[in-house]
């Protein structure tokens, strides 16, 4: 590990530059976003020499912290890796890792068991695993619900700094729909998974409506120490999303009671996995059961609705059943 957290700080910045492939780095570049991310984390407002960086690049060449970094100059100018994959933070754990890791399990495991630690579980039985498989070098005996193929988790921790230290960033960002990437002020307010995709809520200024952007969709993030920051008091994360499937949140949507006859013979699967935290019985038939959850109308809730269509059926509002059997229909109609 890095002697200070300067240097991390460093190592993690030219390390995030030279994996952006959509620009070319000089050395005045990277001492720039070193000196930027140095005052966003640090505070630090003093320049950042030549010679660090260059020091710092030869640490991050070399075997000294196990990195062996591919780095190298194109036309005699510019940096980048080799290996368009590489970084840093896909180096094996040292024996000194194992060790702290190993501190760290001990000290999660004693909280186990208590109401307020139960997603504490499957952190700790992920670190068990990760020390098991890098120690034994076997094979994971815990497999979790993972997308390897998943672009943007690099931008997780930088989001979640911003959000912690109130900054104002620069997302340039390509939605499905664009046909070129768009570069916008943001202003973050959470991170949010689901279904193994991660993304970051806010708002690009302070009279905007809050969005939800794709980590996978962004292709660069640059802070913007000197821009204000825009709070949003109004904005509560648990009251936003309780009556919402998923993260998308549909301002002309207001929350309703939408009822579903389920087969009963995959009523006890839903007992166990609820369609939403508000589900609630209503009748108990001979065929189906009737349950009804509270929620507002969005492309997550129809989704989860039609993956379970071949045992379940929208009752009401008449809205969502007539939506939901017109893309079963279209559905129908491709194998025709």
């Amino acid at each position: 590990m890095p002697a200070n957290r300067n240097a991390l700080i460093r190592y993690q910045t030219i390390d995030k530059c030279l994996q952006n492939r959509y620009r070319k780095w000089t050395l005045d570049d990277l001492i720039e976003a070193v000196s930027d991310a140095l005052y966003e984390f640090e505070g630090l407002d003093r320049p950042i020499s030549k010679r660090t960086i260059q020091l710092d690049i030869q640490t991050m060449r070399s075997d000294k912290l196990g990195y062996l970094a591919p780095i190298i100059v194109v036309d005699r100018k510019y940096y980048t890796y080799s290996d368009p994959n590489f970084s840093i933070a896909n180096i094996p754990l040292t024996d000194q890792d194992l060790g702290k890791l190993k501190e760290v399990v001990q000290i999660l495991r004693q909280f186990q068991g208590f109401s307020h630690f139960e997603e504490m579980t499957g952190m700790v039985q992920r670190l068990q695993d990760k020390i098991h498989t890098a120690e034994h070098r076997q094979a994971s005996i815990v497999q979790f619900e993972t997308n390897p193929n998943l672009k943007g988790l690099k931008y997780l921790d930088p989001l979640y700094q911003v959000i912690l230290n109130r900054r104002v960033i620069e997302l340039t960002y390509r939605s499905f729909k664009a046909q070129k990437a768009n570069a916008f002020h943001f202003h973050a307010y959470l991170l949010k998974e689901y279904r193994n995709r991660w993304f970051v809520v806010g708002r690009r200024g302070a009279k905007q409506k809050i969005q939800n952007l794709a980590l996978d969709r962004i292709q660069q993030i640059r802070v913007l120490p000197k821009a204000e920051f825009f709070e949003s008091p109004e904005f509560q994360a648990d009251q936003y999303y309780d009556h919402v499937v998923g993260v998308t949140v549909e301002p002309q949507n207001r929350e309703v009671d939408v009822t579903v006859k389920v087969d009963k013979a995959f009523t006890p699967y839903l007992l166990t996995k609820p369609l939403h935290h508000s589900q609630e019985w209503l009748e108990d038939g001979e065929t189906y059961d009737l349950l009804k959850i509270r929620v507002i109308h969005n492309l997550e809730l129809e989704t989860l609705l039609i993956s379970y269509s071949h045992a379940l059926e929208v009752v009401a509002p008449k809205r969502l059943r007539r939506r939901i059997k017109k893309i079963l229909t279209g559905a129908v109609g491709r194998y025709d």
